[in-house]
């Protein structure tokens, strides 16, 4: 694990544009994990201009999201479906079938999810995996538990995470008490994983994720046992380390 903190979330977010951006550079048809929330918009907004500037093509470049909320279809406006092609894919010059997001609107979810970690196994595995972390140390939508789950599932959302994810809807009751989101062994299975924390609101996971024990309690403490696993940190998120 490398741990990177600067000054600024917007310095750490470029920071991580900067690998992407040459991940693509060095493997044009690479094959990026990306994730979504509040973390990596600076990163994105950081890749659309190195696209418009000419530096970056993403012509051949494949894309699996983490997770998406149960029961929304693509075009809500609170979906991941929504807030990738809003953030980023529609910014960029990606072909729509080399994007792809989980299914939570599918009536058989579970199958859904096999499927999904087939088709990423089919492309060859992740290059690049592009992370955000939660309040309570999860990864994706994996959430503390007694055990790290290795493939594509369907979580049931801790209150911590619903209440996180309020400020997105309307009310809490609005926000899906579901997710479909990639187990930690699909993440660990990406050639390298770049977690992005900010703010102090995430100091405490990101304590405890790198000088905690590795456990299920705090999923992204197994980031540890990665060998290229990158955290892009504030000073903030970095202030208990």
């Amino acid at each position: 694990m490398r741990i990177c903190v600067f000054d600024t979330a917007q310095q750490a977010c470029k920071a991580a544009a900067a690998m992407i951006a040459s991940q693509v550079i060095r493997k044009p048809n690479s094959v990026l994990g990306l994730a979504t929330g509040s973390s990596p918009i600076p990163a994105y907004q950081e890749l659309i201009r190195l696209y418009r500037e000419g530096i970056l093509d993403f012509s051949e470049t494949i894309t699996y999201n983490l997770d998406e909320y149960v029961g929304l279809t693509e075009q809500h406006p609170c979906s991941y479906h929504f807030f990738m092609q809003d953030q980023l894919f529609d910014h960029i010059n990606i072909r729509k079938e080399n994007t792809h997001v989980p299914d939570g609107h599918s009536e058989h979810l579970d199958e859904t999810a096999r499927a999904y970690d087939e088709a990423i196994c089919a492309a060859g595995g992740i290059d690049m995996q592009l992370l955000g972390i939660g309040r309570n140390g999860h990864i994706g939508f994996n959430e503390p538990g007694s055990q790290f789950i290795y493939g594509c599932h369907v979580v049931n959302l801790s209150q911590s995470t619903i209440e996180a994810n309020t400020r997105f809807f309307d009310s809490e009751k609005d926000v899906p008490r579901q997710a479909i989101s990639l187990g930690i062994g699909s993440i660990m299975q990406a050639k390298t994983v770049l977690l992005i924390a900010t703010g102090k609101d995430k100091a405490q996971a990101v304590h405890d994720s790198i000088l905690g024990d590795v456990t299920p309690q705090v999923q992204a403490s197994i980031l540890r046992t990665h060998p290229e696993a990158i955290f892009f940190l504030d000073r903030d998120a970095a202030a208990l380390l």
